[in-house]
């Protein structure tokens, strides 16, 4: 049985998580695209600022849907070195796909804008749930070396153990869903539809 209906389900659920944050002007940034959603409702009941944290995977070549890695809007790679030695990957091909990501992340910032300012704040990250948690990790990196008063993760849904990783990276982790036997995000919703640009213009407008 799906944990939420959808991903603004999801996003008041963990608003009500988060209420000890309420008037304290947090900063919620969403990773697009699904994760705006989520992001959306978070900020409408904390009354905070709403934005975008654009992080994108850094792709396996003869394997898109494999993560090797993740890159940020500074520039910075998150790599899983060790992967990529699996793999082969040669240095000429690992900077290839990084650019490709690169491009991507500045892509994405051209259509949602940039990274509200990060320094001092109450940060809040999310997304609508996470299995590896290697885009989710390089995104949370990217806010910890901006210098946030505190950094929170508010997770609808992902496995014990990526969420125990991630944890340690944070101020506080909120993921109220945590199963053992997981499968994919999808799962875990009743409507778990494609979100498009669009969609996240609309929420930000």
């Amino acid at each position: 049985m799906p944990g939420y209906r959808d991903r603004s389900h999801a996003g008041r659920v963990l608003a009500g998580l988060l209420g000890h944050l309420a008037g304290r002007s947090p900063l919620i940034l969403g990773i697009p695209r699904g994760g705006v959603v989520v992001a959306a409702e978070i900020a409408a009941a904390l009354a905070g600022e709403l934005g975008v944290l654009t992080a994108v995977k850094v792709r396996a070549p003869h394997n898109p849907e494999l993560a090797v890695g993740a890159v940020t809007p500074d520039g910075v790679a998150r790599l899983d070195l060790p992967l990529l030695a699996t793999l082969g990957i040669d240095a000429a091909t690992r900077d290839r796909i990084v650019a490709a990501a690169l491009a991507e992340v500045h892509r994405r910032q051209e259509v949602f804008g940039p990274v509200p300012g990060l320094r001092d704040r109450i940060v809040v990250v999310t997304d609508d749930g996470v299995a590896t948690g290697a885009t989710l990790g390089a995104a949370l990196d990217h806010v910890a070396r901006a210098g946030p008063a505190r950094l929170v993760c508010a997770l609808p849904v992902g496995p014990p153990e990526t969420v125990a990783s991630l944890a340690a990276a944070v101020d506080e982790m909120v993921c109220p869903l945590q199963p053992r036997w997981f499968g994919a995000v999808g799962e875990f919703y009743g409507d778990f539809a494609q979100v498009s640009d669009a969609g996240v213009l609309a929420l930000l407008s």
